[in-house]
């Protein structure tokens, strides 16, 4: 057997088998554990959805995480991979992410706590080599590491705001990551099995998480969610070099933009008006992107497949940049700033005209 077909069995074998496996222990938790997970519906958190339902998604994210880690020696006979810095690195920052988010799911944490824990995973990650590293100076990387990987897990946790938005801007992005893994013809590479194991989590969770949810992922998934992928974005958007083996700057910046675009914008536009209103920006609101299409009249289901669409097509330019784009020039920053900067639009003019 040719090792191209040995792998395309084994990863189509480990996506089908998780992807059941994810679909049955949410279909557990959701029909054995209905109060777990719901907090007290008496205190002042603000929710999109009227109705207390289960936030266990996550917990079926971070079980076959784990699983896959443990799954990769299996498949590959290289033991010596799970004694690597940056594996062990990312199993121990996403471990206190994923602790965390479970703490607050229950307990309501502190905004201050975790933040406070939000940084210390951004400093495991940097101690164990995972760190943007496109500046001469290390420490500009290390303090955009630090914004990256907090930012990150704030933004996919507010955008954890609507049925099922958050899970497909994260399979998005993980596709995103498998694709250049693909392209860099990397086919042994241990992340790909993490990638593919937290796709078909996320698969099996978006059958109970499409509208009208059953089930949300709680913070105990987006904290989860929100570490995970700003290390991938780190490691194959900021640090790979494109298929030439160039990396210039500006196009590792709209590389991990474009990937990471609509939790991105949205919690810039949130920022945004909160702050032009004299609001917090930390406290809870119905007035993110996904809020005002719906005020503008669109369904949770046609949101949910808008913004699928603005992924991938994000997702189909960043497939530009990387493979096709070889001399990055001016006219490519202007064009792919302009993208940008209209997606930007698109989604800030109708929070400014249905402010809630």
């Amino acid at each position: 057997m040719s090792d191209t077909l040995y792998l395309t069995i084994v990863y189509i074998s480990y996506f089908l088998s998780t992807f059941i496996l994810s679909f049955m222990i949410n279909g557990l938790f959701l029909k054995f554990a209905s109060t777990l997970g719901i907090r007290n519906p008496n205190e002042s958190f603000i929710r999109w959805s009227s109705e207390a339902k289960p936030s266990l998604g996550g917990i079926s994210f971070f079980l076959i995480f784990l699983i896959s880690i443990a799954s990769y020696p299996i498949f590959f006979e290289e033991h010596q991979v799970l004694f690597n810095k940056q594996l062990l690195g990312i199993l121990a920052s996403t471990t206190l992410a994923f602790v965390m988010g479970l703490s607050d799911d229950a307990y309501n944490t502190k905004p201050l706590l975790k933040f406070i824990v939000q940084v210390l995973c951004a400093i495991i990650l940097i101690s164990t080599g995972t760190y943007i590293s496109i500046f001469s100076n290390i420490y500009v990387n290390y303090f955009l590491t630090v914004f990256w990987v907090v930012g990150l897990m704030n933004s996919i946790n507010m955008l954890d705001n609507m049925d099922a938005i958050t899970a497909i801007v994260s399979i998005t992005i993980i596709l995103n990551a498998l694709l250049i893994l693909y392209l860099n013809s990397d086919g042994r590479n241990i992340h790909i099995i993490l990638l593919i194991g937290v796709l078909a989590a996320l698969c099996g969770f978006l059958i109970f998480n499409w509208h009208p949810a059953k089930m949300f992922m709680g913070d105990t998934g987006s904290q989860f969610l929100g570490l995970f992928l700003a290390a991938i974005g780190i490691i194959y958007f900021w640090n790979t070099p494109d298929v030439h083996a160039k990396l210039i700057q500006s196009k590792q910046f709209f590389a991990a933009i474009l990937a990471f675009a609509i939790p991105i914008i949205d919690t810039t536009i949130v920022f945004i008006n909160r702050i032009l209103k004299g609001k917090s920006p930390f406290i809870g609101g119905k007035d993110h992107t996904t809020h005002s299409l719906f005020f503008m009249g669109l369904t949770e289901k046609r949101i949910a497949i808008l913004f699928a669409g603005i992924c991938f097509v994000s997702m189909f330019f960043n497939f530009l940049i990387i493979k096709y784009i070889e001399t990055w020039t001016y006219i490519d920053i202007a064009l792919f700033s302009i993208y940008f900067l209209s997606l930007f639009w698109f989604l800030f003019v109708p929070t400014r005209k249905h402010g809630h």
